[in-house]
């Protein structure tokens, strides 16, 4: 079928696509998750293929973290204070701040590659660019100065933020594009799943190199990097490129190839096709988007939105749970009780962000994001309250408090955060709206690294666990911001999310809102 059959289906696709919003289904008539999987075994095969690049994400996010709390680390790369040996604020803020850094540079180019190469070739170059990070840190300790030490490590964390964010900028890209309505959220649940199992592999190593003596514990960790560098790379090797790109380069004969590796056996990728055809030619721009396009027209309100997506895991606390391992440190527990709190904490994280599959499947969005801030608010209280206190039992209670806010918003805010980041925007402007996502997750990345320890660190702010008044404060902010401007997506399609934004459609409305044959009413 050619071409021109795609634009003689594209009229009547549109009218099903508006038609279905009219009769929204009810939950028990829904098809469970399994059933939806098996109607596309080939796009849940390509997305599960594509959380290596998740996994080494999480991966490098708890290595560069966590190896400030081993003792041969702080022995080369830290200094004595009061007899113990810790990192200087200024150097544990730098080295917070240079992924987020390079993390910036890394969406923003990767935004730019991916319109311009495509999503396979972007994926194979921060996976080689990832490699060579890897490398910069394992020869961080050669140096005979501590202050260049400390320099090339934060070259390598700079130089790792740049590729790890790429990926994660287009593997959010190339998911969002391919999945059905009903397994966007399930899927795209992948995010904080695979983030957490990368980060529970890094700190069992970390844990188990601890007992080595010498540069050989954080190199062990270093090195240990590298095949999950390699990955993504062979990934990218064996993924169709995104129809939807492929369409919005007139590469009809290539996109149609890539529909047919997508979808089952027996398929006609026609259909699919002129759906995808449709939304791409109703938005503009078609051929060369930019990031100003981004906040043009209605574009302006879907930014903001993927933005504040992108905020999410910020406001519930996610940098000050990455970091755990040094933060219990300074409220009196041991390295090897912390790190084992750590990896407690992550395992519970497992256990949510499965079950999150399930809970993005059967309940909406803005649901499991209230849930989450609500439960970690409270949580964050009660942590800050006992941080007024002094003995052991606020630090049991601040690793207590942790592990159960990582595993109530493991199954709720997190994955609920990178669904609404990832349907949100246009199919012509995805890959530049995803690439400005994870500029702001770098730069709040960066933010948030930079300030904490002068928050909690015992050689300035020394809050402790009074910390969890801060992060209480901010979850009543994700609260009352999430029910301004978060609309309710779930299971829409791209046409219908296009037609409501345009409508103009208030956010606690867009859920009852129906389209018919082309016309709207509000219930």
């Amino acid at each position: 079928m050619g071409f021109g059959c795609l634009e003689q289906m594209k009229n009547a696709q549109s009218t099903n696509v508006t038609s279905k919003a009219a009769v929204q289904p009810s939950q028990q008539d829904r098809p469970s998750l399994l059933a939806d999987i098996k109607q596309s075994p080939k796009v849940a095969g390509y997305c599960l293929a594509l959380t290596s690049g998740i996994l080494l994400y999480g991966y490098d996010l708890a290595i560069v973290a966590n190896v400030s709390s081993m003792p041969e680390f702080q022995r080369d790369f830290g200094r004595q204070l009061d007899g113990h040996l810790i990192i200087p604020s200024l150097w544990m803020g730098l080295w917070n701040i240079a992924n987020p850094i390079g993390g910036l540079f890394g969406a923003l180019t990767g935004g730019y590659l991916q319109d311009r190469l495509g999503r396979r070739s972007t994926l194979a170059f921060a996976s080689i660019i990832s490699a060579t990070g890897v490398a910069i840190a394992y020869s961080s300790n050669l140096p005979t100065d501590i202050t260049s030490r400390r320099s090339v490590f934060f070259t390598a964390k700079l130089v790792l933020g740049y590729a790890v964010n790429m990926l994660m900028c287009t593997t959010q890209t190339y998911m969002s594009e391919i999945l059905s309505p009903t397994l966007r959220g399930p899927l795209l649940a992948f995010f904080p799943l695979f983030t957490l199992l990368g980060q529970l592999l890094a700190s069992i190593v970390v844990y188990t190199s601890l007992h080595h003596i010498g540069p050989r514990s954080y190199l062990t960790c270093f090195i240990s990097e590298w095949p999950f560098s390699a990955l993504p790379l062979l990934t990218s090797l064996l993924l169709p490129e995104s129809p939807t790109w492929l369409i919005r380069k007139n590469r009809i004969t290539a996109a149609r190839h890539a529909q047919h590796r997508l979808d089952p056996r027996h398929t006609n990728p026609e259909t699919t096709l002129s759906t995808l055809h449709s939304s791409i030619h109703h938005e503009t721009p078609q051929d060369n988007p930019s990031y100003l396009d981004c906040w043009l027209g209605t574009h302006r309100r879907r930014t903001t939105i993927v933005l504040y997506a992108s905020l999410i895991p910020q406001l519930f606390g996610l940098t000050l749970i990455s970091k755990s391992s040094y933060f219990l440190q300074t409220i009196n527990l041991d390295a090897e009780n912390s790190l084992l709190i750590l990896e407690i904490g992550i395992a519970l994280g497992l256990v949510a962000n499965i079950t999150s599959i399930w809970t993005l499947s059967r309940f909406d969005r803005v649901t499991l994001l209230t849930a989450g801030f609500a439960t970690s608010t409270t949580l964050w209280t009660g942590m800050g309250i006992w941080g007024c206190f002094q003995g052991a039992v606020t630090g049991w209670w601040s690793a207590v408090t942790i592990m159960l806010i990582v595993a109530c918003c493991g199954a709720t805010a997190w994955p609920a955060s990178y669904a609404v980041g990832a349907e949100t925007s246009a199919l012509a402007l995805r890959a530049r709206s995803q690439g400005l996502g994870w500029v702001v997750n770098g730069v709040s990345n960066g933010v948030f690294g930079l300030v904490l320890p002068y928050v909690f660190n015992p050689d300035q702010g020394a809050l402790g666990a009074r910390t969890g008044f801060v992060y209480a404060g901010l979850g009543v902010v994700g609260l009352v911001v999430t029910w301004w401007i978060v609309p309710e997506m779930k299971d829409r399609s791209p046409v219908e999310i296009d037609r409501l934004f345009e409508l103009r459609v208030p956010a606690r409305r867009f859920k009852s809102w129906v389209l018919v044959g082309g016309h709207n009413a509000a219930f």
